[in-house]
């Protein structure tokens, strides 16, 4: 007789839920034991208006409307071909987690949990799911299957594909160059191309020594169209790629951009400045960034008020906007204006949490340092978008401070990957620093 293959049992750990509090409706038809830790660590969380406060809140609700009033004592389904799901009581450290960990933690005392329900269940495979590296390595220590999270996670061909989306095109004839600009745009057949995303950027390299010419596929008129050299607010691109992203920033049928790279490379800046450059089609020019702070310097322990507490982590916002405003004398009409736009809060910089239960109507809205967030706080950004707005996203994927995210799971790389190809949407990934030579040399070797 074939043995009846039994489900697996998936232990969660609090991380897990305050990332994607759905999270227990991804695993089919095999079983989901919540330690009662996870539920203790959850109630801490409740408070707050960030988004794992969020996650532990709407987690709760979720486990009120599944089990309603059955009890937990042997699991409750999930749904309809779901597996059970249990709260499981603590248990005692085994002798050898004794021998190992001195310390009474929550961590440890989810991974005793997770080692009593594999010693019960010998004939079930039991994983820990936790998006903590540190616990996932004690787990195998103590030869527990620990995973983490996958389920939203990009996996790295995709990551890999984000970065080379400018295609290269060679042995062209002037005559389809010129008609990128002089007339109206090229179609793919003068380009040799079968087929392109909208939005696809393109890279015509011409005779040895001479500048290649840029171009990008329009699917609204199903032609290529030629990127000039164009300044924004005083700020010019410096290189091809920050033409591509200056040509999406300022493009009106382009309403989602996302720029990518390392620090230096120029994606706050020229986001800035292309939306000062558009003012008047805006009501509103937003920055924003995710208050994340460094070490143990909590906003708790700045001192002042609200604003003076914020002050620090908007700093790289208002330097960017002194850039832009360097580039004129302090009397010109174009300071005037933007130290207007700051008094009437036409430009606004304010921190993301700010943002929450707003209805971004007619506003250019960007938020840097989007590698800080999760895929739901930038679905959940994006959502708040109405008639008439733009939205740009800028990061660098390989500098996240986060300890729950990383290169394949953050907001930013969901985002570039999810939406590619999107008519409404470009992704640039800028690559060569012109902050300065010492900044891009740390960048790169550092």
């Amino acid at each position: 007789m074939k043995k009846i293959k039994q489900p697996k049992i998936f232990v969660l750990d609090t991380n897990v839920i305050l990332h994607d509090f759905k999270s227990i409706h991804n695993f089919q038809e095999n079983d989901i034991v919540i330690p009662i830790t996870v539920i203790e660590e959850l109630d801490k969380f409740k408070k707050g208006n960030d988004t794992i406060n969020y996650n532990a809140r709407e987690f709760v609700r979720e486990m009120d409307k599944i089990t309603d009033n059955q009890l937990f004592d042997k699991g409750v389904r999930i749904g309809k071909g779901r597996g059970l799901i249990k709260i499981e009581l603590g248990h005692p450290f085994s002798e050898q987690m004794a021998e190992s960990f001195f310390d009474d933690t929550p961590d440890h005392r989810i991974i005793a949990t997770t080692q009593w329900i594999k010693e019960n269940n010998p004939d079930r495979i039991v994983v820990l799911v936790t998006k903590d590296i540190n616990l996932r390595m004690k787990a195998k220590a103590l030869r527990i299957m620990a995973e983490d999270y996958l389920t939203d996670k990009v996996t790295e061909e995709q990551v890999a594909s984000i970065h080379k989306e400018v295609i290269t095109i060679k042995d062209l004839s002037q005559t389809a160059v010129d008609k990128l600009f002089y007339g109206g745009g090229a179609s793919l057949k003068d380009f040799k191309l079968k087929a392109a995303l909208p939005n696809q950027l393109f890279k015509i390299e011409r005779e040895e020594g001479s500048h290649p010419v840029l171009a990008r596929y329009s699917s609204i008129s199903e032609s290529l169209i030629g990127i000039k050299k164009t300044k924004a607010y005083g700020i010019e691109p410096r290189n091809d790629e920050q033409s591509f992203a200056l040509d999406a920033l300022l493009n009106p049928d382009i309403k989602l951009v996302s720029l990518t790279g390392m620090a230096g490379t120029g994606k706050t800046l020229l986001a800035l400045a292309a939306a000062i450059a558009q003012e008047q089609e805006f009501d509103q020019i937003l920055l924003s960034r995710p208050v994340i702070p460094l070490q143990n310097q909590d906003m708790g322990f700045l001192p002042g008020d609200i604003k003076e507490k914020l002050g620090p982590f908007m700093l790289p916002l208002f330097d960017n906007l002194s850039v832009i405003k360097n580039s004129f004398r302090d009397t010109s009409k174009e300071v005037v204006r933007i130290e207007e736009m700051l008094r009437t809060e036409k430009l606004m910089i304010s921190p993301l949490a700010y943002i929450r239960g707003r209805s971004l109507s007619n506003v250019f809205f960007i938020v840097d340092e989007a590698q800080n967030l999760t895929p739901h706080e930038i679905k959940t950004i994006i959502t708040r978008a109405g008639e008439g707005s733009k939205l740009v996203f800028t990061g660098d994927i390989h500098q996240i401070d986060s300890p729950y995210l990383d290169i394949h799971s953050n907001g930013l790389t969901h985002l570039s990957e999810k939406m590619y190809g999107q008519e409404l949407f470009c992704h640039v990934n800028l690559t060569k620093g012109e902050r300065s030579a010492l900044s891009e040399l740390a960048g790169k070797l550092l």
